[in-house]
């Protein structure tokens, strides 16, 4: 009897401790590459040596005859597979949990056409520069910029092929700015883009790199009879920096409106470079 219980220990150990293993794979596979991974192979390691100690305990001692006492050792070896189970299977949940929520917030602050930042998450990162800028004094210019003609695009080939240009002129822009560069899809066809710690100057050139890119690299559409078809596009854009003496964060935004009013007054396809020092 005493034997039987025992083996039926051992049995639904081994069980455990297959499908624990089967747990923790499960789990690397989702994993991304770096040291989480790393730790979760690891683990994996520790329970194959695990399971291989068990089962040479359980060829050792499954026909063993056995007193009660000789119960402590699987049982100790039952409670520990049940809690390397658990522990496996919460990671999981808690895995899930954090990937769910991770892809909550980032659909909470992207533009799902564009996929860049929208306008929510753009207007926390204003505040949050304009708040450096006063604290730090350090410079920061900001550009607005738009398709000139969206409206055309929109009516001659229709909102799929205006969705496609946007998503052309957001690919420009995030191929172009800096990596601590801030580009945001302000409304409509606007983008607005936050450039830390450069001159007003230096962000003017960087908005002139923007819109040369997008005129000398026409957008590729396929018309109806299934041919790739070029569509000339160009940007205007304007760009200003700050100044502790033109105002406050609403103002800023006012002045780079007003810029870029300026360049579509001007002819469109060119940056207006405001005058305020940044």
């Amino acid at each position: 009897m005493l034997n039987l219980f025992a083996n039926s220990l051992i049995t639904m150990s081994a069980v455990i401790l297959v499908g624990s293993f089967i747990t923790v794979s499960y789990l690397i596979n989702r994993l991304p590459r770096g040291p989480v991974r790393r730790g979760w192979y690891l683990m994996a390691v520790l329970t194959i040596i695990f399971t291989i100690v068990y089962l040479g305990y359980a060829i050792l001692f499954w026909s063993h005859p056995l007193a009660w006492t000789d119960l402590v050792v699987p049982g100790m070896f039952f409670i520990g597979v049940c809690f390397i189970w658990l522990a496996f299977n919460l990671s999981i949940q808690v895995a899930i949990d954090v990937r769910r929520v991770t892809l909550l917030e980032h659909e909470n602050i992207t533009d799902f056409l564009t996929s860049m930042y929208n306008r929510r998450f753009l207007d926390r990162r204003l505040r949050e520069e304009y708040a450096r800028f006063e604290r730090y004094k350090a410079p920061l210019s900001i550009i607005l910029l738009d398709i000139d003609h969206f409206k055309d695009i929109n009516d001659h080939h229709g909102h799929q092929v205006g969705d496609l240009a946007l998503n052309y002129v957001a690919k420009v822009i995030r191929k172009t700015i800096r990596t601590s560069d801030v580009a945001a899809r302000y409304g409509g066809d606007e983008f607005l883009i936050i450039t830390p710690n450069i001159h007003v100057g230096t962000a003017g050139v960087l908005a002139e790199r923007i819109r040369q890119k997008v005129e000398a690299d026409p957008f590729t559409m396929i018309d109806r009879s299934g041919r790739p078809r070029g569509i000339p596009m160009t940007i205007s854009a304007g760009v200003v920096g700050c100044d502790p003496n033109a105002g406050g964060l609403p103002q800023l935004v006012q002045r780079v409106d007003e810029a870029l009013y300026a360049a579509k007054q001007a002819g469109r396809n060119r940056v207006i470079v405001g005058d305020a020092k940044g």
